[in-house]
């Protein structure tokens, strides 16, 4: 091998390695974005309503979570927030649903909110069905939970509803601003890195989605930049079982609850789970009785 040739191989090989920790780096900044202290209830002003959970993983990680009970007949949501959020700064929304007297289950992921170890794909779903064999432990009948995933969350609730017992047992799921996959995401506003090579975190939704056959409810922002409506249209589309899907014109990212997402939100809880019916377990026990 002459000079120039191996001098170009070795250029080429330094280029591939850039490239590979820039999307490395990419990644981790597109994904996960940690506010890393832990915050007490209290001091959001959500101590009447909400506990802190502390769930302890099998790999020895402890993952911290706030949870609002539901009242008697009323759906609890396991709810995946998205990659800027915490439980400090959704504590609004958690006030929001107890208010309605619904319950909420808000985990954070590794590395989030006093939650220890480092997030990914992977332990992310991990810990999300943990997440939900907590609730069922706490006396929660499996029809009475809706699995919600926010942004980045969606990725994470497509998973956890498409397994096969989850699936069947919900009573539906909640998507807001789905994605058909991260890796999309990351070459609609990247076009320039070889993210579809390299991403190792890539949560494909589109190849969940088919499996979800509980009742689906997308939300999503018309005006949304950073996750297009087309993709929540087309996850909506691709779902195994029923779907319905609210837009909002004018709505962005994060800010379509101001143009009427909660209150569309609370009319299909209200049209598919009836708000204010007895529970599942209170219905079994009284059937059994």
């Amino acid at each position: 091998m002459s000079g120039t040739a191996l001098a170009w191989g070795l250029t080429c090989v330094a280029l591939l390695v850039a490239a590979f920790f820039g999307v490395r780096r990419l990644e981790r900044a597109l994904l996960y974005v940690p506010d890393t202290a832990r915050v007490a209830p209290a001091s959001v002003g959500l101590s009447s309503v909400v506990r802190e959970v502390v769930m302890k993983t099998p790999d020895g990680q402890n993952i911290v979570a706030w949870y609002a009970k539901a009242t008697l007949g009323q759906p609890t949501l396991i709810y995946f927030h998205g990659n800027g959020a915490s439980l400090a700064n959704r504590a609004d929304i958690i006030a929001r649903y107890a208010d309605r007297d619904i319950g909420i289950f808000m985990m954070t992921y590794r590395g989030y909110g006093g939650s220890t170890g480092t997030p990914s794909e992977v332990d992310n779903v991990r810990d999300a069905k943990q997440a939900y064999a907590y609730v069922r432990g706490q006396g929660v009948a499996a029809g009475d939970i809706v699995i919600f995933g926010e942004s980045l969350g969606t990725g994470v609730a497509v998973q956890v509803a498409a397994d096969e017992t989850i699936g069947r047992e919900i009573a539906g799921v909640i998507l807001d601003a789905p994605y058909t996959a991260i890796v999309d995401i990351a070459t609609l506003h990247y076009p320039y890195l070889p993210a579809r090579l390299l991403m190792k975190d890539r949560y494909e939704t589109m190849k969940h989605i088919g499996k979800v056959t509980a009742p689906l409810l997308v939300v999503h922002g018309e005006a949304d930049v950073v996750i297009p409506v087309e993709m929540g249209r087309k996850v909506a589309a691709s779902s195994g079982g029923q779907a319905d899907i609210s837009t909002f014109p004018g709505a962005g990212h994060t800010d379509h609850d101001q143009f009427g997402s909660f209150e569309a939100i609370i009319g299909w809880l209200s049209k598919t789970h009836g708000l204010g019916t007895r529970s599942h377990l209170a219905r079994d026990a009284s059937m059994a009785g």
